[in-house]
């Protein structure tokens, strides 16, 4: 079975910053907020799911590789 998720970037501040994702980008009608800190995610409805650690783990696989922030991208498996 697969699974794609997008995210993107839509606010931050120094200490949080905060990406909308779904299954599809105009369909993105979750958020989920970043700690920059701990680099720790929360969903913003609470609703703990495969896309949601889908998309968090990748926004993290993201800093890891370029050292920043990512404004959008996606994960397919």
């Amino acid at each position: 079975m697969a699974a794609l998720v997008y995210f993107k970037k839509i606010s931050e501040d120094p200490d949080t910053i905060t990406y909308s994702f779904g299954e599809d980008p105009p369909e993105m009608t979750r958020r989920l907020s970043m700690d920059r800190t701990t680099r720790r995610a929360q969903p913003d409805d609470g609703h703990i799911d495969y896309l949601f650690l889908k998309a968090s783990r990748r926004i993290n696989a993201v800093y890891d590789e370029r050292g920043e922030w990512p404004e959008r991208g996606m994960s397919a498996s």
